[in-house]
């Protein structure tokens, strides 16, 4: 999968439907280089930890810079299931075209949500699906590849959202017409691509298009402590009933 459309288009559209206001820490969740973190700066006057594994902290570091963010951005590599940060940390979660590579666990809505403070909300955006399918279609065959079965619909992520009563669903939905959106950026900066601009456009967006989900974190719901490591401790005792204990 390319990684869909421009992350700016995604952040904006995403952060429309929530509650952003200046001052807050925002964590950028998968953020790729940094662009959306920027913008989050930007636009609201946010604080952003800016954090994502494939890209490195480094050069995201030195874009952050040339954008005149650096008091304001925070660059940090880090696995979105290994987080390095405080429980209740943050006002509020942004994550952009990255949430399915690990956010369909069952557990891990859960595990984020210990970030974010009582009442801070939650905001995914990114590549999915218009409409279902069980069998992938002949349209969709070339382009298509086992990991996308990630891409799920808005109404699959509010339904996985509810069921864990972590948090309230405040928005799920689908992108109008936003098959467009990933057509056209196809053509402007991969223009080769054709396996997967002949897909987008031969489906027209029958089932692939751009999903967003924006959830609360319920503050009267006590969420889990990651289990980390399981405390033991050793007893000498037989191995079996029959050993005399002078044997041990």
């Amino acid at each position: 999968m390319s990684g869909g459309a421009n992350s700016l288009w995604l952040t904006e559209w995403l952060t429309s439907a929530m509650d952003l206001r200046p001052g807050m820490r925002i964590l950028d969740l998968g953020c790729g280089r940094g662009a959306s973190s920027v913008f989050l700066h930007n636009e609201f006057d946010v604080e952003v930890w800016s954090t994502d594994l494939w890209f490195g902290a480094d050069d995201r570091r030195r874009r952050i810079v040339d954008a005149g963010a650096a008091d304001a951005v925070f660059p940090v590599h880090a696995d979105a299931r290994a987080l390095p940060f405080a429980a209740d940390f943050f006002d509020a979660v942004v994550s952009v075209d990255s949430f399915p590579y690990y956010g369909t666990d069952d557990l891990y809505l859960g595990y984020l949500a210990r970030f974010v403070a009582p009442g801070g909300q939650i905001g995914i955006a990114g590549a999915g699906l218009s409409a279902d399918f069980t069998t992938v279609p002949d349209h969709l065959a070339p382009w298509w590849e086992p990991s996308m079965a990630c891409l799920h619909t808005a109404a699959w992520w509010r339904e996985h959202w509810a069921r864990g009563g972590v948090v309230d669903i405040e928005l799920a939905d689908t992108m109008p017409e936003g098959w467009t959106f990933w057509r056209d950026w196809q053509l402007e900066v991969s223009p080769d691509n054709a396996v997967e601009i002949d897909a987008i456009i031969a489906d027209a967006g029958r089932h692939l298009g751009y999903v967003r989900a924006v959830a609360r974190r319920r503050p009267e719901v006590v969420l889990d402590e990651p289990i980390t490591t399981i405390p033991t401790y050793y007893e000498r005792h037989p191995v079996f009933r029959s050993d005399p204990v002078d044997r041990l």
